[in-house]
């Protein structure tokens, strides 16, 4: 028989019956499993907090373009704070092009979350830096 149901956050363990943790809304493994190893894509995954990933999508942010929009993701990620870009409207550049200014939306439980990580300055004041500028 296979080992024990255990959390890979908490550690608790639990019976065959359950398939998520009830404390961290995870999945649960087996004890004796090989670990597997972890894709760039789970790792991202791993850093997003739970409670800002609930409700509905809200703007928090607008970019310049695609580059500055995937800075502001890798910021909020930084934060824990799941993100996803959408093309602004009423601009005419096909949807294929890099260029032409970008919503950054987030869930609702996480917006002020992310509103305060994006404030101006906050970033590289925090780590010692000069003025972060704008967002």
């Amino acid at each position: 028989m296979a080992g024990p149901l255990l959390c890979p956050t908490c550690g608790e363990a639990f019976g065959d019956e359950e398939r998520f943790c009830p404390h961290c809304h995870v999945p649960l493994v087996r004890a004796d499993a090989a670990p597997v190893p972890a894709s760039a894509r789970r790792e991202r995954a791993r850093k997003i907090k739970p409670q800002y990933a609930e409700g509905e999508l809200v703007r928090v942010a607008r970019a310049q373009h695609q580059a500055e929009a995937e800075l502001i993701q890798g910021l909020l990620l930084e934060e824990g704070i799941p993100s996803m870009t959408k093309r602004s409207g009423g601009f005419d550049v096909p949807d294929f092009l890099a260029a032409g200014p970008r919503d950054v939306l987030v869930p609702s439980s996480g917006a002020e979350a992310a509103r305060d990580a994006l404030q101006p300055g906050r970033s590289q004041l925090a780590s010692g830096g000069g003025d972060a500028g704008e967002v």
